[in-house]
């Protein structure tokens, strides 16, 4: 039996209908993959300055503190920033003031 025109309309919209959706599913792959590139870059960028810049490593030490999942923040468990002086990320939660200075004499 040989196809009518309209089978073949049909037949040719779904083929269309699937290429679309290919389309559409390669550029939300395309989108991701940028997106996960920027935030590499970015963080990449963040961390290399808070290695250099207290500013900038207090602004990690509060980001990891109120990361919400433990694993995210053991990732950072080990990062030292600003000189390894202490700036590194630390358990507390506080209000993000800082510490008070240390005796510089050393003696109490």
């Amino acid at each position: 039996m040989a196809e009518t025109e309209l089978e073949r309309a049909e037949k040719r919209y779904a083929q269309a209908k699937a290429r679309l959706q290919a389309l559409r599913n390669r550029e939300a792959t395309r989108q991701r993959k940028l997106d996960t590139r920027r935030k590499v870059i970015l963080g990449g960028a963040l961390l290399d300055l808070a290695e250099r810049d207290s500013g900038a490593a207090a602004m990690v030490d509060r980001l990891v503190r109120n990361l919400s999942r433990d694993q995210d923040r053991k990732a950072f468990a080990e990062w030292k920033g600003a000189g390894s002086g202490g700036d590194a990320p630390s358990g507390s939660r506080g209000g993000g003031s800082p510490a008070p200075a240390s005796d510089p004499d050393g003696s109490g």
